[in-house]
């Protein structure tokens, strides 16, 4: 079976680390996966790393210069008008939707988001032939509420052998390489509105004990970096993006994310892998990877109850939050249940 997973990406995000990931296991399968992005800078690394394990990239200017004739076209778009264009190209395709499908912003703004998804995105998903997503909760949702038909869940995966527990005396000497003193916290997310980091600010000032670190860039950086300024936050550490995430997971203790938007929080299944206990919102997609005092803590995304949950982390959720991961959660896993919904959606 012969598949072409297409994307309009520029730059690297998390659907594109998923490409990295999946495609060459799915070619380990017996799926002759091939991918289709962009000739541009931004996705180099990407398109370098697929061709080591000889994945067919195919760096396109035009969609003309693509060729035809593959059993089944998969099109991930980080623009719903880009899907206007493959679909001309390729008029039956298979979407692959990270999406947000629902952002709960408070005061009413989380019906106007659906409204948007519903104006821009959701007619996409009406044409194509099947939608494959990476949650249940989304594959739910996109069926009931916006009324989506033939839409299919295969869960993200992650690395458990990059991202794994430090092993005895590790923690000791990342800690020490990073200047780490105090009882840390990493914030691994995208500065946008819809990962909330205002809560983070204002639980780092109920918290002066502890050490908060902003990984991620994003439009809203200057607002959070001049807010903890204004509120004199001086154990808040923007660290900007970083390339060294498995060792930073392995170094602090715990992570904190409130997020209002996700479909499958690809930081939280890394922190998770990496033994981490990881606080973050009852939405429905974080609820499916966190059980509250199981595999995590779940708390509402207000300072207080952040504290709390940070407060009060039992000693034994990193360990069940690794054997979570190692259940459910693995590449291979995710590779085999794509290769089903391949095959038969």
């Amino acid at each position: 079976m012969r598949v072409l997973f297409l994307t309009d990406a520029k730059t690297v995000g998390g659907s594109e680390i998923y490409l990295k990931e999946m495609l060459p296991r799915l070619r380990q399968l017996g799926l002759e996966a091939e991918v289709a992005m962009p000739l541009a800078a931004g996705t180099e690394f990407i398109r370098e790393a697929l061709a080591a394990k000889k994945v067919p990239v195919h760096a396109y200017r035009s969609l003309e210069e693509l060729p035809h004739g593959y059993d089944r076209v998969v099109a991930s778009a980080w623009f719903p008008q880009s899907y206007r264009r493959f679909f001309e190209r390729y008029p039956r395709l298979t979407l692959l939707i990270h999406d947000q499908i629902e952002i709960f912003y408070p005061l009413g703004l989380r019906y106007l988001y659906r409204l948007g998804y519903r104006l821009l995105q959701v007619p996409n998903l009406v044409r194509a032939e099947a939608v494959i997503t990476v949650s249940q909760w989304a594959a739910r949702w996109l069926q009931e509420v916006h009324g989506v038909k033939r839409v299919y869940s295969v869960p993200n995966g992650v690395d458990t052998e990059l991202f794994r527990p430090p092993l005895p005396g590790e923690k000791e000497a990342l800690r020490k390489r990073y200047g780490l003193r105090k009882f840390s916290v990493i914030v691994p997310a995208r500065m946008s509105p819809e990962k909330n980091h205002l809560a983070v600010l204002l639980t780092a000032r109920l918290l002066p004990e502890v050490d908060f670190l902003l990984v991620g860039t994003g439009e809203l950086m200057n607002l959070w970096q001049w807010t903890a300024r204004l509120l004199k936050l001086r154990n808040v550490h923007f660290l900007g993006r970083r390339t060294d995430m498995p060792d930073l997971y392995r170094a602090v203790d715990a992570m904190l994310l409130p997020t209002l938007g996700e479909n499958q929080s690809l930081a939280t299944l890394e922190a998770m892998a990496s033994g981490l206990p990881v606080v973050t919102t009852p939405i429905p997609a974080q609820r499916e990877l966190v059980e509250d005092g199981r595999t995590g803590r779940l708390a509402p995304p207000k300072p207080r109850h952040l504290v709390l949950a940070l407060k009060n982390l039992p000693p034994h959720l990193g360990k069940q939050a690794r054997d979570y991961i190692l259940a459910h959660h693995t590449w291979e896993k995710s590779a085999h249940s794509l290769k089903f919904v391949l095959r038969t959606c």
